[in-house]
């Protein structure tokens, strides 16, 4: 089984990841950021079969803040226009069915799905040494809980359940050009990546005629598996 999250449209990133799965399950940020939505929606949609809705598929469907930090909100707004021209009526309204949550049980083992934290499926930025996993109120017999939104990849034990964080297929964060994912084999999660064409992700972005300083942090992140510099005055 093949998990992913934050696919950002990044349609060369996607086609890296491995094809053999079986299952594919998806814990949102289908769209924005990159230069193919529609493509990035119809392959979940035909291969996911477990999908939940991330911010920025939130953002798109619903016409709302995506609530990005002040170094990423140029980028979403730019990439925002585009990305809800570049859908059809009817994808957009796939993004808003898609749900917040989803609990699955395999192999005797229960997970929660989400994009960002059970507590708040949408927004809360966790990193992995945050104390919050520990306080999180999840159902008792929830073995795994699977997250994303952070664009870095984790696993962490907490004693009685594991917290996994595949990362970010189209917009890595963890310092290197790859496309992240993870693996469910045999019971066990493991998490991997895949080096992906970034140059021409980022030509398409190129022709997008985004506003110059949009375009070169958008390029910034992709080359450089890290976000851009902040502004100044700026928090960190």
């Amino acid at each position: 089984m093949l998990i992913v999250s934050d696919l950002h449209a990044n349609l060369e990133a996607i086609r890296a990841l491995p094809s053999g799965f079986d299952r594919l399950w998806v814990l949102g940020d289908l769209v924005n950021y990159g230069p193919n939505p529609s493509e990035a929606i119809e392959f979940v949609r035909e291969k996911a079969t477990v999908v939940v809705r991330g911010n920025h598929d939130h953002s798109i469907g619903f016409r709302e803040d995506p609530r990005c930090s002040a170094r990423f909100r140029d980028m979403a707004e730019e990439t925002g226009r585009y990305t809800h021209s570049a859908l059809t009526a009817e994808q957009r309204n796939y993004l808003r069915t898609l749900p917040l949550k989803a609990t699955v049980a395999v192999e005797g083992i229960r997970l929660v799905m989400c994009h960002a934290t059970p507590p708040d499926p949408l927004f809360e930025y966790r990193r992995e040494e945050s104390p919050l996993w520990l306080s999180d109120e999840v159902e008792s017999d929830i073995d795994i809980e699977l997250v994303g939104h952070t664009h870095i990849p984790f696993r962490r034990f907490l004693g009685r359940r594991w917290v996994v964080n595949p990362g970010s297929v189209g917009q890595p964060k963890h310092g290197r050009a790859e496309a992240c994912y993870a693996i469910w084999q045999d019971g066990k999660i493991t998490l991997g990546s895949a080096a992906y064409d970034v140059e021409r992700t980022v030509e398409k972005l190129r022709r997008l005629s985004l506003p110059a300083a949009v375009f070169g942090d958008l390029a910034f992140v992709l080359r450089n598996g890290s976000a851009p510099e902040a502004l100044p005055g700026s928090a960190p």
